[in-house]
């Protein structure tokens, strides 16, 4: 896994690339309210989260809060959240990968995991970037309020990039905010086209699990494109609403 931020400059990155990712979660509509939560990890099991109930459509890098694994805010004005605490800390200290992790009930993905059964099928290239990446977990225990919870999440994820939790949302981690974010942009547009498929009443084309491999292994020769997408999108930002980054 590659090295957390620790020093000023990386941990200024962290906060406006958290930053960034709150905003445009928040203009691809892909949030909920105020319940959902993005966090990156630092040195000394310190975490970067955004501070119980502000909108993310309002976040700037200084407001995002840092916390200590207990939960106590250690820099910044406000609550740390208490449900992003039990998953988040859970997940960044179980996950070999999880320098960064992004949780949302995002609508698409979301209605995968009130399906019965619910699984990302592989009937679109968009879903076989993901072949092999998702872990289900079927087994809804309520609001996640205690660390336990969070350790059994994380239990299910293992070493998967992509957790989809039974009637709750999507967790994603990666070793970077860019890396995160567009594989929970791309993830939700493949839930997109999923779910309006699935609306027409006809069968799903499901592809090949030679197919899906093969799109997998194609997909993963593009690495430098998630640092392009993300940083495309920072761009319209900084035309539109640069005080993002402040």
């Amino acid at each position: 896994m590659d090295a957390p931020p620790g020093n000023q400059e990386d941990v200024i990155r962290a906060r406006v690339d958290l930053a960034a990712a709150f905003r445009l979660a928040s203009r691809l509509k892909m949030h909920e309210g105020v319940c959902n939560h993005f966090s990156a990890m630092l040195p000394g099991k310190r975490f970067l989260i955004n501070p119980k109930g502000m909108l993310f459509s309002r976040i700037r890098a200084s407001s995002i809060v840092l916390m200590d694994e207990a939960g106590n805010t250690l820099e910044g004005t406000g609550r740390t959240p208490r449900t992003g605490h039990s998953i988040h800390t859970r997940v960044h200290l179980n996950h070999p990968y999880a320098t960064v992790v992004l949780h949302l009930h995002a609508p698409y993905s979301t209605a995968i995991t009130a399906l019965a059964g619910g699984r990302l099928e592989m009937c679109h290239q968009n879903a076989a970037r993901f072949h092999g990446t998702i872990a289900y977990d079927d087994h809804f225990n309520g609001v996640a309020v205690a660390t336990d919870e969070g350790d059994r999440m994380a239990e299910v994820m293992g070493d998967k990039r992509i957790l989809f939790l039974g009637n709750h949302g999507v967790v994603v981690v990666g070793e970077t905010v860019a890396r995160a974010f567009d594989d929970f942009y791309y993830l939700e547009r493949a839930a997109q086209v999923q779910i309006l498929a699935m609306s027409t009443g006809r069968p799903l084309a499901i592809m090949s699990e030679e197919m899906a491999r093969l799109t997998y292994d194609q997909f993963s020769e593009f690495t430098a494109n998630a640092d392009l997408h993300f940083e495309a999108l920072k761009g319209m930002l900084d035309e539109e609403e640069a005080d993002y980054a402040s």
